[in-house]
């Protein structure tokens, strides 16, 4: 009995470990961890971790007990990630686009254009910048946060994105403030008022 339990929930564990586990795209997985969900988080917090379950969007990922004892000499399994400033700002961005549907739309998914994105996005960036290279650059921070799991391209021309609801919980008010702390301060280092510079996603200046 207990060896067909750990078969079922081995593949949720391993999932979770790799990333975000959203219900409609795993709705299997996910139905085993709402089934399992005790002893998948007890399975987890001997290493140090929880899983956060969002019943009603539909979302799970994991997170480091902050306040467990046990969390001193347990090595951290999650890192921190971290990000460029553009695709931070990105990630600001469409949380703030998520706060607006919220308030004025009755449906349930948010989906943008990623011209959309390219315009919220290009009042940030130089105005001389080249045109195609910006393009790529773009599609490099989208990319990026796709496979971080805050978005999903609906089309093969990645055209289409929904944006997640799972950004809500990792880009909140503090993380907000924390970046928005950082970003002044690198825009006083550039001597730079309003603009920052695209750069490349392995670039020393990054936001935890």
């Amino acid at each position: 009995m207990i060896e067909e339990k750990e078969k079922k929930i081995g593949p949720v564990v391993t999932y979770l470990i790799k990333g975000i586990l959203y219900q409609e795209e795993k709705p299997e997985l996910w139905n085993t961890l709402i089934t399992y969900e005790n002893s998948i988080q007890e399975y987890f917090k001997v290493i140090g971790l929880a899983v956060q379950i969002h019943k009603s969007n539909g979302y799970a990922y994991l997170m480091t007990i902050e306040n467990d004892a046990t969390q001193r000499v347990l090595p951290r399994l999650i890192t921190r990630r971290s990000l460029s400033y553009p695709v931070s700002l990105i990630l600001v961005l469409l949380r703030r686009k998520i706060l607006e549907f919220e308030t004025s739309s009755s449906e349930e998914r948010l989906i943008l254009d990623k011209e959309e994105i390219i315009d919220m996005v290009s009042a940030f960036f130089p105005s001389g910048s080249n045109e195609v290279k910006f393009y790529k650059k773009i599609d490099a921070y989208l990319q990026k946060i796709n496979d971080l799991g805050f978005i999903r391209f609906l089309s093969d021309k990645k055209d289409k994105i929904e944006v997640k609801r799972v950004i809500e919980a990792f880009v909140d008010a503090q993380w907000i403030s924390d970046f928005n702390t950082k970003l002044a301060e690198y825009k006083a280092y550039k001597s730079n008022d309003l603009k920052i510079t695209i750069v490349d996603e392995d670039t020393e200046e990054s936001v935890h």
